[in-house]
């Protein structure tokens, strides 16, 4: 048998070793490899999704719409989720070169720490974003004082500087060397550096995680969204709940997206060397890495779906260029162009 090194999708903290039976006959691994044709899927998927849906958000919240605190906060998520998914094509190519990674050791710390970057920016703005809701709704008075688009911005600012503190150890340990079994093949994985310490550093980072990365932000979440139904049921308020439909879709969606990740990460941790878990972590991890990867393209379907406004906005987006790039280069078209456009003007001051 040969001791063989089995590099993981870029958003998994470790990679697993083992005993590998010769030509891949073992039976985890090449279920890992048929796993890894789905993900490279649901990878390209998510690249078109998030890249049109993100980029028209960012268009439609950062040009198109007032600024108020709830576009600046949706705009940043927006970037977060575009970033992420725009260097998504590493991870393919990754996959389809059977985790060989030809781009470097730069662009492995890289490629792998935006994943991260995504995550935290991603779950602070929702917590951001639930304050500010319960905010509004609790203490109306003083949020119609003090709630600004300039100090949403400001809040913006520090949610990504938090959120590059906490990516910064993927920057740190992510590294690259030769396959130690395959000639000529390098991959991207996480270096804890000596034996002794490998174990206790890759612990801290897992757990680190999944308590900056999803229990402090989800407590402070549940507690901010159950002050709103409080005060909704007391003052009897149900239709007021009405425009948190879309913040408690993207919150959902981001648990549902999330939640296995964390709990796969755990299993790897514990059970990555125990023969009678392989198979269960070769088609949970991909598929969980996967279906983190899905929630970066589905905040913009959950904002065209369900939110009004931006409906509205994306509607006329989409007409207004489609009537430009149509309309006829003659005088009779430049009046009318310039005609609509006055109308439109007197109407907007009024």
């Amino acid at each position: 048998m040969e001791a063989t090194v089995l590099p993981t999708f870029p958003s998994n903290d470790s990679y697993i070793t083992g005993d590998v039976e010769k030509d891949g006959q073992n039976e985890a691994n090449n279920l890992w490899r048929r796993m890894t044709i789905v993900s490279m899927v649901i990878y390209s998927l998510a690249f078109l999704l998030g890249i049109i849906g993100n980029g028209l958000v960012i268009i439609i919240t950062g040009f198109c719409m007032k600024k108020t605190v709830n576009t600046v906060l949706f705009l940043n998520l927006a970037i977060a989720d575009f970033i992420f998914t725009f260097f998504l094509p590493l991870s393919i190519a990754q996959a389809a070169l059977k985790f060989h990674w030809p781009f470097g050791r730069a662009m492995c710390k890289i490629n792998n720490a935006l994943a991260y970057l995504n995550l935290y920016a991603s779950v602070y703005l929702l917590m951001v974003i639930s304050m500010d809701r319960c905010i509004s709704v609790r203490c109306p008075v003083w949020a119609q004082n003090h709630r600004t688009p300039q100090r949403a911005g400001f809040v913006a600012l520090g949610v990504w500087t938090l959120a590059l503190v906490l990516c910064s150890p993927n920057l740190h340990f992510r590294d690259t060397m030769p396959h130690p079994g395959k000639k000529g093949m390098i991959v991207c994985f996480n270096n804890y550096g000596h034996p002794a310490v490998n174990l206790l550093r890759h612990h801290a980072v897992v757990i680190s995680r999944f308590i900056f990365g999803f229990v402090i932000p989800f407590s402070v979440i549940v507690a901010c969204y159950g002050a709103i139904a409080l005060r909704l049921r007391r003052d009897h308020l149900a239709q007021s709940s009405k425009p948190f439909k879309v913040i408690t879709a993207v919150i959902t969606a981001f648990f549902i997206c999330w939640f296995p990740y964390h709990v796969f990460s755990f299993l790897e941790l514990k059970y990555s060397g125990h023969a009678e878990m392989r198979l269960l972590l070769a088609v949970g991890i991909p598929l969980t890495s996967s279906l983190a990867f899905i929630n970066s393209c589905l905040n913009p379907i959950l904002y065209v779906f369900m939110g009004h406004d931006f409906k509205e906005k994306l509607r006329r987006s989409l007409l207004s260029v489609f009537e430009d790039a149509f309309a006829e280069e003659s005088g009779h078209s430049t009046a009318q162009t310039k005609t609509r456009s006055s109308i439109e003007l007197e109407s907007h001051d009024k």
